[in-house]
């Protein structure tokens, strides 16, 4: 069969090997001109490796990516254990950071009594070791912290962490977000050698050899149905998955699907991602590589210094660090440039850090539809492999649900809706 892949990132580069495997025609459509979706990577002046435009790493516990990679004869991937840190304000003018990466860490904290320490413990093992549980989808993730952890511990450790990812939702995000956040992590953390362009420029080579047809910087104006096939920028398909953001699935689809059917899918709510990457002479944080900002007085929400985590010498032996934001589609960041990016933060930089790091670039990257909202509707609104149509199935990163997005996942999705066709 003939099959149209819409989306070049690791889900729809999963699905078009595995596809092409059973002896398909495959060709995968990606509107941006180098595949890999938000793990696509660019380079800096001299640099040796790739970075991606966000920021990604893989759990020890993602098999999914891990074992991808071992059968198509990929093995750059490698694993350390980087310091997790969180910043607190302590006075108007003063904060502080502190490791929270360990059950010692947590013992050690100074702005919380033992019995509060000792009780967010013990639920976090819990979470950590607990199957999904009816309760998680019925109670809110404040909610639950909140009666489970204590009110304290909710204010101190968890509310500005899901002010800073959720927004103005933070308080209608469900339980299972934190069940599986937490059940999810391990300590242990894996990179790419030469970043995840790498693994993606790999993956591109295994489908030429499957030949595989990549069409990149390649826009879709419109779908088409004739009889019961496609039409995609004037080729026809017997078969098409799509891996697009579902907002921009529901505008690609409305000659193919009801109107009731896409109506689900106006429901779903989401954020925008922006990252600004700054390279300096020096590290902004010493020892930490992800750094949750844990008060509103900082306007970004996580700090991760990505050379804590890298060797620096693969990036001309500059530091890297990013920062992140999710915001709304009105946000006045979105409209502003990596310079008045850089403006913005600079003042707030300068809280974090004891020194004055000289900035020797900048890079900023915005991305629509990252991060979907977890609320109590979610589930019954997001997309799912089989449409009405029985030749077009979805399989997009909205149904990672309820584990948050990242390439294990894709991956997972990939392999599964490739075995429907």
């Amino acid at each position: 069969m003939k099959i149209a892949i819409l989306g070049g990132g690791i889900t729809g580069l999963t699905s078009a090997y595995y596809l092409a495997k059973k002896g398909h025609q495959v060709t995968v459509i990606e509107k941006e001109k180098i595949l890999g979706g938000l793990a696509s990577g660019f380079k800096g002046d001299n640099w040796d490796w790739n970075l991606e435009r966000t920021y990604h790493h893989i759990f020890s516990s993602d098999k999914n990516i891990l074992n991808f990679a071992k059968e198509i004869g990929f093995d750059k991937f490698y694993f350390k254990s980087p310091v997790t840190s969180s910043l607190f304000q302590i006075s108007n003018f003063k904060f502080q950071i502190l490791p929270l990466d360990t059950p010692i860490d947590l013992l050690r904290f100074p702005y919380l009594p033992l019995f509060d320490k000792l009780r967010a413990g013990i639920m976090i093992v819990f979470l950590k070791l607990s199957p999904f549980l009816p309760i998680y989808k019925n109670m809110t993730s404040e909610d639950f912290l909140k009666k489970t952890m204590g009110i304290n511990v909710w204010n101190i450790l968890w509310q500005q962490l899901f002010r800073g990812k959720f927004g103005k939702y933070a308080g209608i995000i469900l339980a299972v977000f934190i069940w599986a956040r937490i059940n999810k992590r391990t300590k242990e953390l894996g990179y790419v050698e030469g970043g995840f362009q790498a693994f993606i420029d790999y993956i591109e080579i295994t489908l030429k050899r499957y030949n595989v047809t990549r069409l990149k910087g390649c826009q879709i104006k419109e779908i088409k149905k004739q009889g019961e096939k496609f039409i995609i920028n004037g080729e026809i398909y017997d078969r098409v998955i799509s891996t697009l953001p579902t907002p921009v699935m529901t505008k690609l689809t409305t000659n193919i699907f009801s109107p009731k059917y896409l109506s689900h899918f106006n429901q779903l709510k989401y954020l925008h991602a922006i990252t600004l990457i700054i390279e300096t002479d020096k590290p902004i944080l010493d020892k930490t590589y992800w750094l949750n900002i844990c008060t509103d007085k900082i306007p970004f929400m996580i700090l991760a210094q990505h050379t804590n985590f890298v060797d620096k010498k693969n990036y001309n032996n500059k530091h890297i660090a990013y920062l992140g934001w999710y915001v709304d589609g009105d946000s006045k960041l979105l409209k502003m440039d990596k310079d008045e990016l850089l403006n913005y933060v600079l003042p707030q930089i300068r809280k974090i850090t004891n020194h004055q790091p000289l900035i020797t670039n900048h890079y900023a990257f915005k991305a629509p539809f990252a991060q979907p909202i977890f609320d109590k509707d979610f589930e019954k609104n997001m997309p799912t492999f089989i449409t009405p149509d029985k030749n077009f199935f979805v399989a997009n990163l909205d149904m990672t649900y309820p584990y948050d997005r990242g390439t294990n996942y894709a991956v997972k999705l990939g392999k599964e809706v490739s075995g429907m066709i």
